[in-house]
């Protein structure tokens, strides 16, 4: 992509930089900070717009977007800006979700380069680690030393160091370990006008020493703080809510309680910040031991305001964890196929949950802990259960739990934590104008507070007539709360304002935080003076003020802009960032327009539409393999660009089509800067928690893109691919020598643009299909088989490795199913579908269905041998046709394990297998939760089995053969190669051609297919 504004437009402004302007020299900012630092500079359009959103409800384009790579370069760009009033923003991962992360400023993304763990000192449990590492990465480090960062935000292993300092991060188990303050030590940060300096424990002699309201940037902060001590302290205590879940402001409460024993730590004041005092360029923190281990009780109720009022008696258990869940969200997670069997275990009539986990010395340590907490708050408790002591005295509150289930083996601790995360996914998936909005989602509520919480909110989303989920951290009294609101139009926008305003009077009232974990942003800067008063609202802009004299960092979040700043005739956004209602995404302003009809059939509420507005930001495709796994987003992951994040794709495919980004993204460039690197792994289509299916996405918008633009000769190629190895193998051996002679790989990567140096399919004279027949057939009659299988004969299988083919059809015979091979069927139409040639997928499907649906009807089964053909029989068709044939034969069809596995086929088989096996699993099967069904089939015959928690291999059906991605193919790859020779299993085995290609050229054979394996230890 552009390193480099290439807006030639852009008139060059004379004098200071105006920020408020549109006219503005980015050109020459670039040059300019290009030889100052030695990170990377990026103000071209595609940059500035990657950086206008975050996990929130709104959107500000940047100025540009730096990536540091030292506290240098931060200090020098801190004070080019400075000198220019140009204001700055420090970023990390990009996943607040009250909107502090974006803004009309410079961006430095320390999650690139400032990601590294500097020193770890185990013996003194504390490390120091650069902002940009993300708290995934950095417990892994310390995981070898029984040690962790204690914060755990639920989305930690996309979110950094420095992000959890500037928003006092916490998460489940604050209840234990509260909130990041906590852990601050020491920050090494660079101040408004670029010096460099250490905050951390000074005692208040040195801080009145070092204060002079007059002197340096350095001292007019030390003076502020000395005022603050000594003459709000009282008004502190007041107006703070005394609870351990509280964020909104700044941290004046814990510089309060410190001063009283007559030191402060000056880094501690810098949590909850969110960038708009320092900029964070490193962090030593203190850490936790890691629990021995840890038990849970799952107790159900009848009705969530039940659950709220238990929650206070719970606590006299000393809980680690309290988390509800209501009846809306067990509802979705019900009507999916992942969570039904989880919340299935649920009683009858339960509405509402709280999960509530104990940290335990041991095993006996944690039964005692939930027994006493069962015995206590379960009416019909085990009478031969023990309680822990002292059970009887803990409370004389009534019990109110219907029913509880405990949870003390690692995997079944899962499940109850995997049906508290369910429902968030279900909700976040929605496609209508109406959306489940964060701008209230984290208020804080003293536990024995929340009943009438509770029942006052309700109130409220009744007289707005809207609804929302209650769930999350009940224990410390954190609700997350999304009303649902369609802020496109007027009234939407008057509703969530409303909505907020009169939370906030019930937060006032009932003595909790506007914010107890997502903190203040655009979402909520404007109710701090609602919940503390115009005199510490005052108090606040004075220490912004003495911090950053000039209002440059981060400006409108927490308190506001300086009083002296100009407001334009009609209320510009600057001017009204503070104003949650400003800076939406989607505004009663927001026009959507593809430019195109879809071509495919979107099965949601807003079509194609729906699902370009799908993605809300949180990052997740961003998470490192090493400590998310999964499969997206593979090209993130070897480059770690936003722009091949999904996110970042997402993002730029709306923002082109209602008019944010100057782009069509039909056009040549837009292709090429945005979706050429998305390979259609399907891996965003299950590992994003809203499920946005950026493979279907690109192939509409690539379809489109043929028909105004026209395709190349390699496209055409590999979209018929099929017809390709129908005649390598009728011309073969000539065609393996072909591409054998001197020069030739050569000429095909200067004419083709296929890369000379990965390795070449290898045709086979004699097909599967010739083999077949050569053999008389199937050698188990249909009249005594078990089952009717239709093997699909795609192209790979037949042509270039039948002899995973001649495995399958074995291996059905010996589990006594009556096998054909079907001849009046076409290609499976992955090849074209995958290169966005949609009307000649839809052909080859039409054929397929219209061939094979009256056959399935009659009782026959469909199998496919290659995972890519099965899944866009069982899932793909669905987009490209309609009708009862289509659905019929995508539900009858299988991949030839699954196949094996879903009928337990495999245990009437006399396999004798020896040996341990490494397993990938193929992309396009995990995307759909069909991946399993290899493993559990082979460890039945005898193996043992490790299956990797793999991405892509990178090879991605033709993308790997195409000589401009060659080296990123090679580099998703890498991470593969890593996990595989980290694995214990002694020979590899993978489904995919692709993934054995790949594997292949890397380890100098391909590996064989599971159901070769399988036909082996038959044999």
């Amino acid at each position: 992509m552009a390193t480099t504004d290439d807006s030639a437009d852009d008139p060059a402004a004379s004098g200071e930089y105006d920020y408020r302007s549109d006219d503005v020299d980015r050109p020459g900012m670039v040059d300019d900070l290009e030889e100052l630092i030695e990170g990377d500079v990026r103000f071209d359009d595609y940059s500035r717009q990657l950086y206008a959103t975050d996990a929130s409800a709104y959107e500000m384009t940047p100025v540009g977007v730096v990536f540091p790579t030292s506290t240098a370069d931060v200090a020098a760009v801190v004070e080019y800006c400075a000198e220019r009033e140009v204001p700055i923003l420090p970023r990390g991962g990009g996943t607040s979700l009250a909107g502090q992360t974006v803004n009309e400023a410079v961006v430095l993304d320390f999650s690139r380069h400032m990601t590294d763990v500097v020193e770890a000192e185990p013996d003194e449990r504390r490390v120091r680690a650069q902002p940009g590492v993300t708290l995934g990465e950095l417990n892994a480090e310390l995981a070898p030393h029984g040690l962790k960062f204690a914060p755990d935000p639920a989305w930690g292993d996309k979110s950094v160091l420095g992000g959890a300092i500037g928003n006092n991060s916490t998460g489940a188990h604050s209840l234990k370990y509260g909130k990041t303050d906590a852990y601050v030590e020491e920050l090494e940060v660079v101040l408004s006008d670029g010096t460099v300096t250490t905050f951390g424990e000074v005692s208040l002699a040195e801080l009145r020493a070092g204060a002079d309201p007059e002197g340096t940037v350095e001292e007019r902060i030390y003076a502020a703080v000395e005022r603050i001590v000594d003459e709000e302290a009282d008004e502190v205590r007041e107006r703070y809510p005394d609870m351990k879940r509280n964020v909104s402001g700044y941290n004046l409460d814990m510089l309060v309680d410190e001063a009283e024993s007559g030191s402060i730590n000056l880094g501690r004041l810098l949590a909850g910040s969110e960038g708009t005092l320092a900029i964070i360029t490193e962090a030593t923190v203190s850490l936790e031991p890691v629990p021995e281990t840890k038990s849970v009780a799952l107790l159900t109720y009848d009705d969530l305001l039940d659950a709220m009022a238990d929650v206070a008696p719970i606590l006299e258990h000393d809980p680690a964890a309290v988390e509800v869940m209501d009846d809306v969200l067990l509802d979705l997670a019900r009507d999916t196929a992942e969570f039904a069997d989880v919340v299935g275990m649920l009683p009858e009539g339960t509405s509402s949950v709280l999960l509530v986990e104990f940290y335990a010395a041991g095993d006996d340590d944690g039964r005692r802990k939930v027994a006493d907490l069962v015995a206590d708050r379960v009416p019909d408790a085990d009478p031969e259960a023990t309680p822990g002591e002292g059970a009887a005295d803990r409370t004389d509150a009534p019990r109110v739990a219907r029913a509880a289930m405990e949870a003390h083996d690692e995997e079944t601790r899962a499940k109850f934590w995997k049906m508290r995360k369910s429902g968030l996914p279900i909700l976040l998936g929605r496609t209508t104008d109406e959306k489940h909005i964060a701008f209230i989602e984290d208020t804080a509520i003293p536990a024995e507070n929340l009943p009438d919480y509770v029942a006052d909110f309700q109130a409220i989303l009744d007289e707005h007539d809207t609804l929302t989920t209650y769930y999350a951290h009940a224990g410390p009294g954190v609700l997350h709360i999304r009303p649902l609101v369609n802020t496109k139009t007027v009234e939407g926008v008057h509703e969530m304002e409303a909505i907020a305003d009169a939370a906030t009077d019930l937060v006032v009232k009932y003595d909790g935080s506007v914010s107890g974990e997502h903190g203040d942003g655009r979402a909520r800067t404007q109710w701090n003076r609602k919940l503390y008063g115009d005199r510490l609202w005052g108090v606040f802009r004075d220490l912004k003020g003495a911090f950053d004299p000039d209002w440059l960092l981060n400006p409108g979040t927490v308190c506001g802009y300086a009083d002296d700043e100009p407001i334009p005739d009609g209320l510009s956004d600057r001017a009204a960032a503070a104003d949650m209602t400003e800076n939406l995404r989607f505004d009663p302003d927001y026009e959507f327009d593809a430019g195109f009809s879809s071509t495919l059939e979107w099965d949601n509420e807003n079509g194609m539409q729906g699902m370009v507005e799908l993605c809300h930001g949180c990052g997740g495709c961003r998470g490192p393999q090493e400590t998310t796994g999964g499969v997206m987003c593979p090209t993130y992951r070897a480059s770690q660009e936003e722009i091949t994040a999904t996110r970042g794709r997402a993002n730029l495919l709306r923002q082109a089509m209602s008019g944010d980004l100057d782009a069509d993204a039909t056009d040549v460039e837009f292709m090429h800067e945005v979706l050429d690197l998305c390979i259609g792994c399907k891996g965003c289509s299950k590992d994003c928690p809203s499920e946005v299916d950026l493979a279907k996405l690109k192939a509409e918008v690539t379809h489109e893109h043929h028909q105004r633009h026209g395709a190349s000769l390699r496209d055409k190629l590999f979209a018929n691919v099929d017809r390709l190895n129908e005649l390598g193998s009728a011309l073969a051996p000539l065609s393996n020598w072909a591409a054998k002679v001197p020069g030739a790989r050569t000429v095909m990567e200067k004419t083709l643009g296929i890369a000379k140096d990965r390795t070449l399919p290898t045709f086979h004279r004699e097909s599967l299909v010739d083999w077949f027949d050569d053999r008389g057939g199937c050698r188990v009659s249909a009249a005594e088989a078990d089952r009717r299988a239709l093997l699909f004969p795609d192209a790979y299988t037949t042509y270039n490795h039948p002899e995973s083919g001649k495995a399958a059809v074995r291996t059905l015979e010996a589990a006594n199913v009556h096998v054909r091979i079907p001849r009046d069927v076409s290609g499976s139409g992955r090849p074209p579908f995958s290169k966005g040639f949609l009307d000649r997928a839809r052909e080859q499907a039409a054929t397929n269905v219209d061939a094979l649906a009256p056959r399935v009807r009659d009782g026959w089964d469909v199998v496919l041998v290659e995972p890519s053909d099965a899944v866009m029989f069982q899932s793909d068709y669905r987009d490209l046709l309609a009708g009862e044939d289509v659905d019929i034969l995508a539900d009858n069809a299988y991949g030839i394990m699954e196949y094996l596995d879903t009928f337990r086929l495999d245990e009437a088989l006399e396999a004798d297998a020896d040996g341990s096996l490494t397993y990938h699993g193929h992309c396009h099967q995990k995307s759909t939760r069909k991946d399993h069904h290899a493993v559990g089939v082979l460890r039945r015959a005898g193996y043992a089995v490790d299956p990797l928690d793999s991405g892509c291999c990178g090879m991605a059906g033709s993308f790997g053969y195409e000589a401009e991605h060659f080296s990123m193919s090679k580099a998703i790859g890498s991470i593969l190669f890593d996990q595989v020779d980290d694995s214990p299993g002694e020979e590899l085995v993978a489904p995919g051609a692709s993934c054995r290609t790949q594997l292949g050229d890397h380890y100098d054979a391909e590996p064989p297919t599971p159901v070769e394996k399988l036909d082996a230890a038959l044999r």
